[in-house]
């Protein structure tokens, strides 16, 4: 509804102290347990270049995981409205990060790859042009302030 509010909560619990805290840079972990209400905990940490842990996700990994996700959720309730039956949709998505030379770094693009297989006799050229309209409606892109592409590659079932 218009004009409505949401609000969300989670929780970000630091595991990564191995027994002096923060007291040396190199002596800390970045793990950490990102949880919400009941839902499965997810194990997070920094990115592996920041001394992170590379078997669990890192910020960069969840932003542009929600980004793609916004974007294909929104995809699939206008191809529903439109009467386009989506069979199959994965996103191999990008995005890039840049540092400047005080190590503070932000992200400067991002790239949705959906591979997407609809029903037989489906009208391609109109799914294509809803990535449009899910782009628009994304309350995650909304959000950021960086370009992101959308680059789908459409096939009949």
């Amino acid at each position: 509804m218009p004009g409505t509010r949401h609000s969300y909560r989670v929780s970000v619990e630091w595991t990564g102290n191995r027994g002096l805290g923060t007291l040396d840079h190199a002596g800390y972990g970045r793990e950490h347990t990102i949880s919400a209400a009941a839902k499965p905990p997810i194990a997070g940490s920094s990115d592996p270049t920041f001394r992170g842990d590379p078997a669990r996700w890192n910020p960069e990994e969840l932003l542009l995981a929600s980004i793609s996700a916004c974007h294909k959720l929104w995809y699939l309730g206008l191809c529903a409205k439109a009467g386009i039956a989506v069979l199959s949709y994965r996103d191999e998505a990008e995005a890039t990060m840049a540092e400047d030379r005080t190590g503070a770094g932000r992200f400067i693009s991002a790239v949705l790859r959906p591979r997407i297989t609809l029903r037989a006799g489906d009208d391609v050229a109109a799914a294509t042009r809803l990535h449009h309209d899910a782009h628009a409606y994304c309350f995650i892109a909304n959000s950021v302030n960086f370009p992101i592409e959308c680059d789908p590659v459409i096939s009949l079932g």
